[in-house]
């Protein structure tokens, strides 16, 4: 097996005054991954915490500015493999946080070039919305962990998501 780049990163389950949650639209880095709906974040820098990144990701991402220690502790995590188009091999971790943003006006002029390479869309999805779609939404078991926070069930550790990539391994 080929020795795995790590790539811990920060993601954001941001929801707006309506119960919606952002997600965004995009290619995935994968060869032929296709389209899939996902949220706000992304990788952790050198020195950051993973409070840092997040709050980091999501001014750039969503021009929505809080301060680290406003998105409280991870709520779920996911990790696994992957491998990269250009043929690396990636071991992500993947943490989120959840945060109440009320009424949001989505900014996406301080994305990265990559990020808008990648990103053709964004949209609030309601849990009705998310219950009825066949499109891909990652992470795997997000409506789930939607609806209790939604109803102020803060998990106390977090939740383990389902890994979405296939495995390169098998």
């Amino acid at each position: 097996m080929p020795e795995a780049i790590l790539r811990p990163s920060a993601r954001i389950l941001l929801v707006d005054d309506r119960d919606r949650i952002l997600l965004y639209r995009g290619l995935g880095l994968m060869r032929d991954s296709g389209y899939a709906w996902f949220t706000p974040g992304g990788g952790v820098n050198d020195g950051e915490t993973l409070n840092q990144a997040a709050a980091r990701e999501l001014r750039e991402e969503a021009g929505h500015s809080v301060t680290p220690e406003a998105l409280g502790h991870v709520v779920a995590t996911s990790s696994g493999h992957w491998y990269h188009a250009d043929g690396r091999l990636f071991r992500s971790f993947d943490s989120f946080f959840f945060l109440r943003a009320g009424k949001t006006e989505v900014d996406t002029s301080n994305m990265e070039d990559l990020e808008r390479s990648m990103i053709d869309d964004f949209r609030w999805w309601s849990l009705p919305e998310l219950h009825g779609t066949d499109e891909r939404i990652i992470p795997l078991g997000l409506t789930g962990l939607l609806e209790r926070l939604l109803t102020g069930d803060i998990p106390a550790e977090p939740v383990v998501f389902p890994w979405h990539h296939p495995d390169p391994f098998a």
